[in-house]
């Protein structure tokens, strides 16, 4: 398959008109189901609450909402076939998780339109009482997180992944979840151009029919993790035409602004931008630790800098809070930002 210009997908254009020009993603999911008491420290990372705890996943969700949420990502993240079935379950067991994952994020978001229809709207933070547009983005991880390693955060698999192999590998679980009521598949924390190329050609191969979009993650605001150019991995998911979303998640705040404008050199599509809280991951401690060097105490404060570079779409990925996403909905809202402590 040659990848090519294609025609933009009026979707995304049209869902950040209704939302007023930009959008909000909501948040870190696993970080705040532990703040919630959930022990994830299992391969199967914040998929595991789909079985243990699917009403700490709806609560999530439901939280974000509230904060003013856009855009909810499903818990479906770590959640693949091959790590289920590792786990012991059955396939069939497998694939109802996947679309569980989804049931459960749109189960919240009834819960937000239902008190919306009981003219409840008073309770969002911002004070509207007109009900806000809420998309459901199913969630897909990469290869590296299955590995549960923090391999997507080097994005190096070896020698032995080939492009077949990874389309392979997310195939079936791609096909679930475009198939399960969700709006939208993000395929998140990509590391590497293999992975994208991937993504890509499998959206075109079982002609999915649902928006995509595709965020990479970085850690020097030049290349993606792996070392592969940032324009040449944009490049593949500008060709894509299910792909109506291009940006950078899980990456510190202080590399996003030069990433926006990167991404914009080969894209005309909405950009959209999901950072970390500025720590990074520490594969062997398995947490979360504070960087060396300059560390982005709030990076709210930064979000007039990242729209005038031309990123549409604005939320936060891990260690970031619903008070991360309340205070964003507010400063696109022009309302002052409040405290994030």
């Amino acid at each position: 398959m040659v990848l090519g210009s294609v025609q933009q997908s009026p979707f995304m254009s049209d869902f950040l008109q209704k939302c007023g020009g930009y959008a909000v993603v909501d948040g870190g999911f696993a970080t705040e189901l532990e703040r919630h008491g959930a022990d994830l420290n299992d391969p199967l990372w914040s998929a595991k609450c789909l079985v243990t705890s699917p009403h700490l996943v709806r609560r999530v969700h439901l939280d974000y909402i509230d904060a003013g949420a856009n855009i909810i990502l499903t818990a479906s993240y770590q959640a693949t076939i091959q790590g289920f079935e590792a786990k012991g379950y059955s396939t069939e067991e497998a694939e109802g998780l996947l679309r569980r994952s989804v049931e459960i994020a749109c189960e919240a978001r009834d819960i937000y339109y239902d008190r919306c229809s009981k003219d409840s709207c008073d309770f969002i933070d911002n004070g509207s009482a007109s009900r806000r547009s809420v998309l459901v983005a199913a969630s897909v991880g990469s290869y590296g997180a299955y590995l549960a390693d923090g391999s997507e955060y080097s994005g190096n698999y070896g020698d032995a992944i080939s492009l077949k192999t990874l389309k392979d590998f997310h195939r079936r679980r791609v096909q679930i979840l475009a198939n399960s009521g969700a709006n939208l598949i993000a395929f998140e924390t990509i590391p590497n151009k293999l992975e994208a190329k991937a993504y890509a050609e499998l959206l075109e191969e079982e002609e999915i029919n649902i928006p995509a979009w595709f965020s990479f993650n970085s850690k020097d605001g030049i290349n993606v993790v792996s070392g592969d150019s940032i324009l040449e991995c944009a490049s593949i998911a500008d060709s894509c035409k299910q792909v109506v979303a291009i940006g950078i998640n899980c990456t510190a705040p202080r590399f996003i602004h030069g990433l926006i404008l990167s991404v914009r050199k080969v894209t005309n599509k909405p950009v959209i931008i999901y950072p970390n809280s500025g720590e990074t991951y520490d594969a062997n401690r398995k947490e979360w630790v504070q960087s060396t060097g300059v560390r982005d105490e709030d990076f709210v404060s930064y979000i007039g800098k990242w729209r005038d570079a031309g990123a549409s779409l604005f939320g936060g990925c891990c260690r970031t809070t619903p008070n991360t996403i309340r205070a964003i909905s507010r400063v696109l809202s022009n309302k002052s930002s409040p405290s994030l402590n």
